[in-house]
């Protein structure tokens, strides 16, 4: 079949701008009614959309005095999404640093279970010193450990997946036996940061293993996705970078024994929208005419690794560390710092430039536009799809899937039904073998 895209949407509170709880068109005081957000996943399934997606974090983010900060668990609220919706898959961010793999194979198992096989993990390492400071830290794990024990970390939960055959369940009523306990295994796992014997109290999930998503884009985040990925968020600027950044990745593969169609690149995309392209400039100035000085320079200062307070909104960014100085998300730090020094911008446009999608390429146009830019870099090897950030909520959501798609579609860029159940039938990825069985045939792409 012709290569199509896939497309994920980033669902965040009242939408991806910093200032999106201060316009008419959100809806901020809804951010804990589950009836909000299914109406949010009901809108991605009905665009046919591949999947939702929630970020997390185990730190109350930014200045909760000037946005809507704060909500649900994400794994919770999936699972209540999964009951009112039958074929957009789900995907959850779940940290590394901060958890357990018995706890985090367990959940997405369940997640996977109750879904009928939609779950997917964003794999994180944490990126803030506040995380650390509410469990028992007083100082963020070096990068380069983080990394080194989310490798284990995610060896060890694929195994807990494994830990049970496809075909141990029995439900034998008159011999007694409700599974074949040769199938169900002790994993004994012993490593450098883990001690974990199994078996997993979950049978084995519908997909196998529920999708791993992998958002980093640092050096180590790109070995990462190399090794374990098989959807990567970035962010990029530039069909430039977003090329060599693919090139790159892929390149990475064949050292882990794996092909460039096991792996999907979808780069975060916040489009504002408008029936014209003076129309989407307005929403977009709206927008910006909205958010809070303060609250920017914070996000910034963090990003950055630099507390910029007290500086002079209308000065350039100051002398900053290097990358390998930096112990947060070192990808989006060089992205930011980039972006400030080629386009010569003051700290209040910087601000600006970033209030839309926090390192993220925000588009403005019509529909026509946004569906050019989609495909432009489709066409162009720089993404296997998107990842939709839409600047409010819900309305841009909406206007995506109304007006957005149908284009995508008419080009024949897009699915024009669902073909499949599970989030790897949406994504073309095969159901993974079983390691630990002891005959583990190879499945067939979805």
């Amino acid at each position: 079949m012709p290569r199509q895209l896939h497309l994920n949407a980033f669902l965040m509170n009242a939408g991806h701008h910093d200032a999106a709880w201060r316009h008419p068109r959100t809806q901020p005081e809804r951010i804990t009614d589950l009836r909000y957000f299914q109406e949010l996943a009901r809108t991605a399934e009905r665009g046919l959309l591949d999947s939702v997606f929630l970020a997390d974090g185990v730190a109350l983010w930014g200045k909760v005095r000037h946005n809507a900060l704060g909500g649900f668990e994400p794994l919770t609220l999936l699972s209540a999404l999964a009951a009112v919706t039958e074929h957009v898959g789900l995907i959850a961010t779940v940290s590394t640093t901060f958890n357990e793999p018995y706890h985090t194979a367990r959940k997405f198992a369940s997640l996977d279970h109750l879904s009928g096989g939609r779950a997917g993990w964003n794999i994180v390492t944490s990126g803030s010193v506040d995380e650390a400071r509410n469990f028992n830290r007083e100082e963020h794990l070096d990068h380069a450990l983080r990394y080194a024990r989310a490798r284990e970390f995610v060896d060890v939960t694929t195994k807990l997946w494994d830990s049970w055959e496809d075909d141990a369940i029995l439900v034998d009523r008159e011999r007694g036996v409700y599974a074949d306990t040769d199938k169900v295994r002790a994993i004994g796992h012993k490593g450098e940061h883990f001690s974990v014997q199994g078996a997993l109290n979950v049978p084995r999930p519908p997909q196998g293993h529920p999708l791993l998503v992998q958002a980093g884009s640092s050096e180590d985040g790109k070995e990462f996705a190399a090794q374990y990925a098989e959807a990567v968020f970035t962010a990029q600027q530039t069909l430039a970078d977003a090329q060599a950044f693919a090139k790159d990745l892929r390149a990475r593969l064949p050292r882990y024994g794996r092909t460039d169609d096991q792996l999907l690149i979808l780069p975060g995309i916040a489009p504002v929208i408008g029936s014209t392209e003076a129309e989407a400039r307005a929403l977009e100035q709206e927008l910006t005419d909205l958010q809070v000085p303060e609250y920017g320079l914070a996000q910034l200062s963090g990003m950055l690794g630099t507390d910029l307070t007290g500086l002079p909104l209308d000065g350039p960014l100051p002398e900053l560390p290097e990358e390998k100085d930096i112990n947060g998300n070192k990808s989006r730090f060089t992205l930011v710092a980039e972006l400030a020094r080629r386009d010569g911008l003051t700290l209040r446009e910087l601000i600006a430039r970033l209030g839309g999608g926090r390192g993220h390429r925000v588009v403005a146009g019509t529909p026509e536009r946004i569906a050019d830019e989609i495909e432009e870099w489709f066409r162009a090897g720089a993404a296997d799809g998107f990842n939709i950030m839409p600047p409010y909520l819900p309305g841009g959501l909406e206007v995506f899937v109304d007006e957005v798609v149908p284009l995508l579609q008419a080009r024949g860029l897009f699915r024009t039904e669902y073909t499949g159940r599970t989030l790897r039938d949406h994504y073309g990825l095969a159901r993974p073998a079983n390691r630990l069985a002891v005959t583990s045939p190879a499945s067939p792409a979805a």
